[in-house]
């Protein structure tokens, strides 16, 4: 049985790591803050309070320096996913905000993941929950897409998307988009079901652990043509790294700009730099005999020299003044992330100014 690190004060590491396993068990209930939670949990004053514990995969003992991630949900929208290491004690209080009417948690250990515990939060009470990870093997993966219109592109709203010997129906929501937690590995047969549609069913594979995303073109009864659909397995440690749930937000807010390895493929730049400075916005400044290049904000400025540097990350590390075709050629990355002003940055980096780029390696 995997052992996890138990409670240690003198060990604290803050970091964060996606990877998605749900065959692991989460309760709660409702009740007042214990022991240490207490005071903690009176700092939210009016406001609801979740007071989390992870534990290990018997229930015996916390799990010192887990991340939580939790979603707020409010009455009219869905807030972006917040990311919070649990003290060594394996505990963690989170004020809700005063709209939020629902939270979405789940707990992350390395490769290891609670199951999603959904709390319906109350305004001035607190609301105990433990998230147990098990270190089992992963059977079971998930699926993620968007229904569209096979001939208008429109998204398909309330569309039912389901696999067979399972409860649980997904409904689209506004963007025709679609999550399955929980799927069984192996093959097998999705079906989307929509009044005015000809039904689809489609047999794909479920990797164990990971993320399927799917994009299905559903076509309108009357007209005689073929489904569409497409299925991409995703990277791992893109998963990992949250990657792929910042790119879902991006889409519907309007953040950043991502590119995977098959995006890089395509345009094939000799310098990752390259392919940065075609974003608009974004310029490659050399100097007179080009040895020394750096790409700046046009849209900002930083002082006396006028051009506003942006920030580079690499597998979240900051380059710290080394050029970034120095450090990393195309072919050796998995992902970019691209983000041109402070407010759009992730919670996950240091804010900057004049925006940053995140690169994450094969």
């Amino acid at each position: 049985m995997r052992r996890f690190p138990r409670s240690d004060p003198r060990s604290v590491t803050r970091w964060a790591a996606r990877q998605f396993a749900p065959s692991l068990v989460a309760a709660w209930g409702l009740a007042g803050g214990a022991g240490a939670l207490s005071a903690q949990e009176s700092e939210c004053g009016d406001r609801a309070s979740l007071g989390v514990r992870v534990v290990d995969d018997d229930g015996t003992a916390s799990v010192a320096n887990a991340v939580v991630v939790v979603r707020w949900t409010e009455t009219e929208r869905a807030r972006r996913p917040v990311r919070e290491v649990v003290g060594s004690d394996g505990r963690l209080v989170l004020c809700a905000p005063r709209d939020a009417t629902r939270a979405t948690l789940w707990s992350e250990y390395g490769n290891f993941s609670s199951e999603e515990a959904i709390v319906v939060v109350v305004a001035g009470m607190s609301h105990d929950v433990t998230l147990m990870l098990r270190s089992g093997r992963v059977r079971t993966g998930r699926l993620m897409g968007q229904v569209h219109d096979a001939i208008t592109d429109d998204p398909v709203v309330a569309a039912t998307v389901s696999v067979p010997d399972r409860l649980r129906v997904a409904e689209t929501d506004r963007q025709g988009r679609f999550v399955l937690s929980g799927v069984p590995v192996g093959m097998q047969e999705l079906n989307v079901r929509h009044i005015g549609y000809a039904p689809l069913s489609y047999v794909l594979e479920v990797s164990p652990g990971l993320t399927t995303d799917v994009e299905i073109g559903m076509v309108p009864a009357p007209v005689e043509m073929e489904p569409i659909v497409a299925t991409v397995t995703r990277s791992r440690r893109l998963e990992v790294k949250g990657f792929y749930e910042r790119r879902h937000w991006s889409e519907l807010v309007g953040t950043g700009t991502f590119y995977t390895a098959d995006d890089i493929d395509r345009r094939r730049p000799v310098e990752i730099s390259h392919m940065i400075a075609d974003e608009s916005g974004i310029r490659l400044q050399c100097n007179a005999r080009r040895t020394d290049c750096r790409l700046v904000n046009t849209r900002l400025s930083s002082g006396v020299t006028g051009a506003c540097s942006l920030t580079f990350y690499v597998d979240g590390l900051p380059t710290r003044g080394i050029a970034l075709d120095d450090v990393v050629r195309p072919s050796e990355i998995a992902g970019i992330e691209i983000y041109k002003g402070l407010a759009s940055g992730p919670a996950e980096f240091p804010p900057s100014r004049c925006g940053l780029v995140a690169v994450w390696t094969k």
